[in-house]
């Protein structure tokens, strides 16, 4: 099963295009919310190489980028091969 982990924040426009895209394609992923926790922003920073926008996206550990990257995967077909997606 692909693991799809979106780092996002409670406001952030871009944050729910992503979770939206996700939800539409069926596709289960795991939200962390990074506005209360410094912790969890500084770890998405180092799995994302430094980036501390939101959101930030991976699936099965990979670094995708963020939302724009993300309609790019599912407009190339990279959603629909995800096991986890439902059609």
């Amino acid at each position: 099963m692909a693991e799809v982990v979106i780092y996002v924040t409670p406001t952030c426009p871009f944050c729910k295009l992503a979770k939206d895209l996700l939800k539409k394609r069926g596709v289960k992923y795991v939200e962390i919310d990074v506005l209360a926790s410094l912790n969890q922003r500084k770890e998405m920073a180092e799995r994302a190489g430094g980036s501390s926008k939101v959101p930030q996206i991976f699936i099965d550990g990979e670094h995708v980028g963020g939302c724009d990257e993300l309609y790019e995967l599912d407009f190339d077909g990279g959603l629909d091969s995800l096991p986890e997606t439902e059609k």
